[in-house]
């Protein structure tokens, strides 16, 4: 963390301070002896428990200066004193540590939802000092959205979740331009038709929302999101990614999708049977990174060229056909996404691996947002049948999930700031050949935010869970995976394994990548590929994890954990076997006892499970998986067993 963010944490303090004391003293006025002239009639923007209390030019001048409201942290106040630009660098900074290096911020709007009323000259001051204030902590400010009245409001969703399909019609038809000023009101008419869309008046003040991100100098600094690609085959999946990263549209005959596919077979055939990973970057102004927007056409197609972000979405494609779901489960599990960007044909609806694909994004509580592609090609009744069918599933009892449709830029930022929740489920329409909708949802990945930056701690020993191993010519092993603890560094000694006898294994790490870039270290949180000495690749395999010598790590058989069978079409008992995922272990477990007899659809257990191959490396508290075709079970692992467990100084000592 850079000084500017360490000392956000005092200047904000020290402003709290200020107006606790003013707040006391505007609670406890001077006695009415001191000869202070009456005051004028209650204020009615003037909230306060006893409006007769007299308030002396004193008091007014601290509440000012504590700038209780932050109208004085922008502006100079008339008859008052300029703005209050310390606080306003407090207040800028703080928000940016607490985003982890970027922040959106409304201007114009108090923290009770009253109006600053900033006229044309104050709100260019307001952006003015916010640029100022940003760069003193090296960061950048853009301007989202600039509207001219005060309640930021959602498009009409109604329309789109209307059981009523007679009166029903197309949301697309509700929509106003991007570039019009008008805002759609959402209200409550019998008429569908009519479609009663009420704008709102424009006022002759501004508000706008900006996005502060810091400028990162180096590449081990980049903030990252990890974003799981799932859907029924055929949805568009990679075609998406295609266009989003290349920044090119589709031709509608796989043009996009090419340069994305690793195996010959997946050419051919148009699909995913591997998982792949794909890379979108934003400058710290809020745009995508491409080759044509940092060199120019030119000396794009000339040649590969190094690019440098401020911010990364690391895109994870995963496989939507029904024989490759062991693939997809270790995707989710191993690869530990952020969100799930769930994919669906408009044309073809929620068909195949749909449902499955959520519920396991449900059953690992990934928030997930949802891209309906191939709008263009959909006739408008199958696109509302498709919509309305979604809706239905998103509102069970199973889900239990708010749709929100995505229409405007005023919905993108409602619903960005409100993703954490879980329950909020945006819905985006886009179309890879005409490029509708992908501003929306290419704005919606620049603002979002991570929610599990808390599960990493950069302070604890180091944890690596190696998702993927290579042997690269002239380098040698190369793991690829996310470091879950700690920080590595480059000639770091840790300690690999477990093998096939439990055991772990001494190793350096060589050379670090992030993002296709060297890196002289990577942190908790982030994705990194490790060149590694003394080890082969045919020693490797997923699943496996790379710690320090100082951890306690051990490998088991046996683990206990806690389980809720989701799906099952008889009974389960002991010596039941299926394919178990915890995090980047995927392997085959039986069941060796539990606490109660038989198991059915719906019942919770401590269930003991053995694994059938090799001895893993476990956590208490880590969430598992499994499944046996159609069976489905979640669970907890709550207790680690003592048989066949072996410490990394005995694995040092050999």
């Amino acid at each position: 963390m850079s000084s500017p963010f360490a000392s956000a944490a005092a200047a904000a303090s020290a402003i709290a301070q200020r107006l606790t004391a003013a707040s006391a003293a505007a609670d406890n006025p001077p006695s009415p002896a001191a000869g202070l002239p009456e005051p004028p009639g209650p204020d009615p923007d003037w909230h306060h428990d006893d409006d007769d209390e007299a308030i002396d030019d004193a008091i007014v001048n601290a509440l000012q200066s504590a700038s209780l409201t932050r109208k004085g942290l922008y502006v100079a106040q008339p008859h008052g004193p300029v703005a209050d630009f310390s606080g306003l660098s407090a207040l800028v900074a703080a928000r940016v540590a607490e985003g982890h290096g970027e922040a959106v911020l409304e201007i114009g709007v108090e923290d009770d939802g009253s109006t600053m009323l900033f006229t044309e000259p104050q709100y260019k001051e307001a952006i003015a000092n916010v640029r100022k204030a940003a760069d003193a902590i090296n960061c950048d400010v853009s301007v989202l959205m600039e509207r001219r009245y005060p309640v930021l409001q959602m498009s009409n969703n109604w329309l789109a979740s209307s059981s009523d399909s007679s009166e029903n019609v197309s949301p697309d038809t509700t929509v106003p331009p991007q570039d019009s000023k008008a805002n759609i009101q959402v209200g409550k008419s019998t008429d569908a038709k009519s479609a009663y869309v009420a704008q709102q008046e424009e006022t002759p003040y501004y508000y706008c929302h900006v996005l502060i991100r810091k400028r990162h100098g180096q590449v081990e600094d980049v903030p990252e999101l990890r974003v799981a690609v799932v859907g029924n085959v055929d949805a568009g999946k990679s075609t998406l990614l295609g266009v989003l990263t290349k920044n090119v549209l589709d031709d509608g005959r796989g043009k996009a999708r090419v340069n994305l596919f690793k195996h010959k077979h997946e050419i051919e055939t148009g699909r995913t049977s591997s998982v792949g990973l794909e890379i979108m970057g934003f400058t710290s102004t809020g745009g995508v990174v491409t080759p044509e927007s940092v060199y120019g056409a030119t000396a794009a197609a000339a040649g590969k060229q190094k690019l440098t972000w401020d911010d990364v979405i690391s895109f994870i494609d995963l496989a939507g056909h029904e024989k490759y779901l062991k693939t997809t489960v270790f995707g989710m599990t191993g690869c530990s996404p952020d969100f799930v960007m769930l994919m669906i044909g408009a044309n073809a609806g929620i068909i195949g691996m749909t449902k499955e694909h959520l519920g396991l994004a449900l059953a690992l509580n990934v928030p997930v947002y949802i891209c309906i592609t191939k709008i263009d090609m959909c006739p408008p009744n199958v696109l509302e049948s498709t919509i309305k069918q979604l809706t239905k599933i998103l509102k069970s009892s199973g889900c239990r999930k708010i749709p929100m449709f995505i229409n405007t830029v005023g919905d993108v930022l409602v619903t960005a700031g409100n993703f954490v929740s879980e329950r909020i489920c945006p819905i985006f329409q886009v179309s890879n050949i005409t490029g509708q909708g992908l501003d929306l949802l290419k704005l919606f990945l620049n603002v979002l935010r991570s929610n599990s930056l808390g599960n990493y701690n950069p302070s604890a020993p180091v944890e690596y869970q190696i998702t993927d191993t290579f042997s690269v010519p002239g380098v040698g092993t190369v793991v690829n995976g996310t470091l879950v603890n700690g920080i590595v560094h480059v000639g770091d000694s840790l300690l690999i394994g477990p093998d096939s006898t439990g055991h772990f294994t001494p190793t350096i790490v060589k050379s670090i990548q992030r993002k296709r870039v060297s890196v002289p270290l990577a942190s908790a949180g982030q994705s990194a590929s490790f060149a590694l000495k003394k080890v082969k690749r045919a020693n490797l395999r997923k699943g496996m994890v790379m710690v320090s010598r100082a951890a306690d790590a051990r490998a088991y058989f046996e683990f206990e954990a806690e389980v809720l069978v989701l799906y099952h079409s008889t009974t389960i008992s002991t010596k039941y076997q299926a394919m178990l995922h915890c995090g980047g272990v995927r392997q085959t477990a039986k069941i060796v006892g539990m606490d109660r007899g038989v198991l059915r659809t719906g019942d919770r257990a401590l269930v003991q499970f053995r694994f059938m191959r090799n001895p893993e490396f476990l956590k208490v508290g880590g969430r598992l998986l499994f499944r046996e075709g159609r069976t489905k079970g979640v669970g907890k692992v709550v207790r680690l067993g003592p048989k066949t467990s072996v410490a990394p100084d005995e694995a040092g000592a050999k």
